[in-house]
């Protein structure tokens, strides 16, 4: 993206941002990447970029641990691959194995189903692949502490047991010298020391003529002499001798090492490449954590939809003040591409258009932004700003002239690509000649399809504003009663400046007040007070529709609460109607345990009476009761007066009659097999098979 003019980045405080997400970097590879940090104008690359962050940031929101532990800084390490000749120390090779391990790790991590949960991430290593014989390498000859092995070769294997051999010798003569001159006196309380590599005594100086063998030095104070004795000098020759091939043939294989190594010098560079990769990623997401960034969508056109926008840095500093930030939300698109925002000074026009530009320059470098997700972010190729005093001593310009200069550039460079932000428009002029070049400025950018905010206090481009196609006003809402800026963006409505009413809430004199609305033209002062009025009425329908939103979901409440009461009444009553029904059919078992003990004691008696006449007319009795016969055949006759049995697929809504004692109800809901029936005001379940279709009579007519 282009920049106008050069100071743009750190007029708009993205610099500020680099600075501070390079805290959060580990690497040297990721500090650079974000003091180096670019604003693309691709939109596969924003959108990799912004994909990626955001899925590190859901890694560190759900505490999903990521191997990327890699920090160290190989960059000179990996560049001696490339001489000839070159050799690396045990400690260099130790750490290149780190960063084949990390890059082992990672290759693991990522396994089939984690490449299509993140594939933002998984593109990191798309290029590349896991070599595991730099590892196997390394291991064959190097330890843990960067000491070659002794199974590297042969040959250092053969020098390292003589070695020990010798130095087993060596010290078992020195300890039989130790012991005789300790006890002839001679040896100071060091008794032994190294010197020149050397084993050595350390002798009192008045004795070291008793001693043969070679003076090395003396103390600082002369009291002690160190002398190697002339038991040892062979065999310290013979050790000193090992040691020098012991340091050539590890010379020689780390040498060796470094030349196999240097076959993957392309592939090591691209590995440390991708653990800076990573880093970078991590920075970006833990940077975000702090402004509670999000993942917009992002289009390739010239567009711009946020909705609760953010300063990152006012939320950055207002969270630790732990202070609320007020959000922006705007559009700008191709039926509205110039927002002109007016009102009172220090009432936040400048950080709204400041915003809008910082966040749209993150998107564009891949960042996060402090938005709703369902904000939408288009592409701009180049960002255009005019904020803040511009005077030029260097070019001998005033503030109006090199205002003019700023325009000039915008206008002959603008296109549907270009996003502006001018801060007071046509201000440092004559009011009215100031005001009508700065009708022209617009009119040429509006012409040139470029998008952008204006902040202005001129009456001229309010008007302008509403007349003009393609250019919104907007206004920053003001508390007239306590004089406090509210820091809310309104669309639709330009905005007072509040001349007067902030000169009468200070306390000017009122008759200064009263001599300067007289200087005013009338219509000038009618058109801020209309203003004026119409800021604070919308600011009371706000506040009643708050308090109207309020009572609306306060209603809904209530309306859940109620039915949630209904639903409960509805399941006590059905209850009560199982429990009657229950109580139906216990009395009904017991009437028929009963029925079942009177019939055998009647069979027994039948058995022995002689009178089976008599028997049988007391079994008729018991099985046939007169008097309920004649309900049930009345009730039945009273339902087939008024209902005709059609028959049928029984649904809801249809009139059905229950067979065993004919009642007639509606179906309101079927349950398998079962339905509910209403009867009256009660609904009770009812099995299918127990159920016929009826159909009500015609009513008789009159005679």
């Amino acid at each position: 993206m282009k920049l106008f003019p050069e100071s743009a980045a750190v007029q708009l405080e993205f610099e500020k941002i680099k600075t501070l997400l390079e805290l959060h970097a580990k690497t040297e590879y990721a500090r650079q990447k974000c003091r180096d940090l670019r604003i693309h104008t691709r939109l596969e690359f924003i959108e990799t970029a912004l994909r990626q962050s955001h899925e590190f940031r859901q890694l560190l929101l759900n505490a999903v641990y990521f191997p990327n532990d890699f920090i160290l800084n190989l960059s000179k390490d990996l560049k001696l691959l490339g001489i000839p000749g070159a050799v690396m120390t045990g400690e260099q090779l130790v750490n290149i194995r780190k960063l084949a391990e990390n890059i082992s790790s990672l290759f693991r991590w990522f396994d089939n189903e984690r490449r299509l949960a993140y594939p933002g991430l998984a593109s990191v290593l798309k290029d590349t692949y896991y070599e595991k014989a730099i590892r196997e390498l390394i291991t064959a000859v190097i330890d843990d502490q960067g000491t070659v092995l002794d199974s590297a070769s042969e040959e250092l294997r053969r020098i390292r047991i003589s070695l020990y051999k010798k130095r087993g010798d060596l010290r078992r003569a020195f300890e039989r010298v130790v012991s005789k001159l300790n006890k002839q006196g001679y040896l100071a309380d060091i008794e032994e020391s190294f010197l020149n590599g050397r084993r050595v005594l350390a002798v009192f100086a008045e004795q070291k003529r008793m001693i043969k063998g070679i003076l090395h030095g003396e103390s600082d104070t002369r009291r002690t002499a160190f002398i190697e004795p002339e038991e040892t000098i062979d065999l310290n020759n013979e050790v000193f001798s090992l040691e020098n091939e012991e340091s050539r043939e590890v010379y020689r294989i780390l040498k060796a090492l470094t030349a196999q190594l240097s076959h993957h010098a392309p592939l090591l560079k691209a590995y440390l490449d991708i653990c800076g990769e990573f880093d970078f990623i991590r920075a970006k997401a833990r940077f975000a954590e702090e402004y509670d960034g999000e993942y917009p969508v992002v289009q390739d056109k010239a567009q711009i939809h946020v909705v609760n926008a953010y300063h990152p840095l006012l939320k950055i500093y207002n969270k630790r003040l732990q202070k609320p930030t007020i959000p922006v939300s705007l559009t700008l698109d191709d039926r509205n591409r110039i927002l002109v925002i007016s009102g009172p000074n220090a009432g936040g026009k400048t950080v709204t258009m400041k915003t809008i530009g910082l966040n749209q320059m993150m998107v564009q470098s891949g960042l996060l932004v402090p938005v709703h997700p369902g904000s939408q972010f288009g592409i701009f190729r180049q960002l255009l700003i005019h904020i803040g005093d511009t005077q030029s001593l260097e070019f001998e310009l005033s503030t109006y002239s090199s205002h003019l200069r700023h325009m000039k550039h915008f206008m002959e460079t603008a296109n549907g690509k270009t996003l502006f932000f001018i801060d007071e428009l046509g201000s440092g002029s004559d009011p009215n000649l100031g005001g009508a070049f700065a009708e022209v400025i617009m009119e040429e950018l509006a012409r040139k399809h470029a998008m952008g905010i204006v902040t202005t206090h001129y009456l001229n481009l309010k008007v302008m504003a509403n007349k003009t196609p393609g250019i919104v006003n907007g206004a920053m809402a003001f508390d007239e009663q306590t004089l406090s800026p509210l820091y809310k963006l309104i669309i639709g409505k330009p905005g007072s400046s509040y001349t007067f009413s902030i000169a009468e809430r200070i306390g000017l004199d009122k008759k200064l007040i009263e001599r300067a609305r007289n200087m005013v033209d009338e219509d000038h002062f009618s058109l801020d007070r209309l203003l004026n009025r119409t800021e604070q009425d919308l600011r009371e329908l706000e506040k009643k529709e708050k308090e109207l939103n309020k009572l609306l979901k306060e209603n809904a409440r209530l309306k859940k609460e109620m039915e949630q009461v209904l639903d409960k009444e509805k399941h006590r009553q059905q209850m009560e109607l199982l429990k009657q029904q229950n109580k139906v059919t216990e009395d009904r078992i017991a009437y028929l345990k009963d029925m079942d003990r009177k019939l055998k004691q009647i069979i027994i008696e039948w058995k022995k009476a002689t009178d089976k006449e008599k028997s049988m007319k007391e079994m008729a009795a018991l099985l046939f009761k007169k008097d309920e016969g004649k309900v049930v055949n009345k009730l039945q006759k009273k339902i087939d007066s008024k209902f005709d049995e059609i028959g049928g697929a029984i649904e809801v809504g249809m009139k059905v009659k229950m067979k065993r004692n004919h009642q007639v109800g509606e179906v309101i809901e079927i349950r398998g097999k079962r339905a509910v029936v209403k009867i009256g005001l009660l609904p009770m379940q009812v099995d299918m098979k127990d159920l016929v279709v009826v159909k009500e009579k015609p009513a008789e007519p009159a005679s």
